[in-house]
């Protein structure tokens, strides 16, 4: 099933973002800081939809038992079975399977604020959010995202053995549901935390993911891909280097001025050479 919603994970403080970044490199990478994408993996991209938990409406029109009407004293009516199950398939119809919904965007927003609280060093409090974010939707696309968001967490607490499952998790889930920019997306974050940790296959998924990038126009996160695919594909590397430079700079053209501003005052977007 194809892949819905708008593509880069929304939470943390923009495109350039503040915190630990993907393109910075992390644990075990060319670059500084130790976390994955800069702005919190709890967002490359997509939008929330609004917010609540669960399914709305079963039996809120129902009477209270052993009232009667105020107006004609007569018993309340009570619902006849084929009533009862339309309703029932009127409810179940509003969970959207790709978490588009209320419950998904619940878990959007703990997400995005477990990336906020990252950026600024709060590992505590982002474990906390994404546990929440969790706890309020299991279906695929949040596990997707919150495999991300857990992956960032460990790297940047020092642990890049504990980040390999998340993000694990994460691409084998982005994978059984064909949804192609999470596929990317979680082959790079779990590149870097194979990289990190020191176990094999990162470069593997980290030329992948940069290939697919470059193949399905997914710019957004093709920079990020070419930048890491740089550090572990030495022969290339110069070549991934200055694509990451070019996509990049297609993406700011079409940013706004306040992107603009973050993007050039971060460190960990490589506006500059090299």
């Amino acid at each position: 099933m194809g892949e819905r919603g708008a593509a880069t994970a929304g939470g943390g403080p923009g495109l350039a973002g503040s915190g630990p970044g993907l393109a910075g490199g992390g644990p075990g990478l060319a670059g500084s800081g130790p976390g994955l994408a800069g702005s919190g993996l709890a967002a490359a991209g997509s939008g929330s939809r609004g917010v609540g938990s669960g399914p709305a409406g079963t039996g809120a029109d129902s009477p209270v038992p052993g009232s009667t009407s105020a107006t004609t004293g007569s018993p309340p009516a009570t619902a006849s079975p084929s009533t009862s199950a339309s309703q029932g398939s009127l409810v179940e119809s509003t969970e959207d399977p790709d978490g588009l919904d209320l419950q998904g965007a619940r878990a959007d927003a703990f997400l995005g604020l477990a990336a906020d609280n990252l950026a600024l060093g709060r590992i505590s409090a982002a474990r906390r959010l994404a546990v929440r974010a969790a706890q309020a939707d299991r279906r695929w696309r949040a596990t997707v995202r919150g495999g991300w968001v857990g992956a960032e967490i460990e790297l940047a607490a020092g642990q890049p053995e504990a980040a390999v499952a998340p993000a694990r998790l994460a691409y084998e889930t982005a994978v059984a549901r064909h949804a192609r920019r999470h596929i990317v997306k979680s082959g790079i974050v779990l590149g870097v935390a194979l990289l990190a940790a020191g176990q094999d296959g990162a470069r593997e998924l980290l030329v992948a993911a940069a290939a697919d990038a470059e193949k399905y126009e997914l710019d957004s996160l093709g920079w990020v891909a070419d930048r890491v695919a740089a550090d572990v594909d030495h022969d290339r590397a110069e070549e991934y280097r200055f694509r990451s430079r070019q996509v990049l700079h297609a993406v700011l053209r079409r940013a706004d001025p306040c992107v603009m501003r973050i993007a050039h005052e971060s460190p960990w977007v490589p506006i500059g050479p090299g």
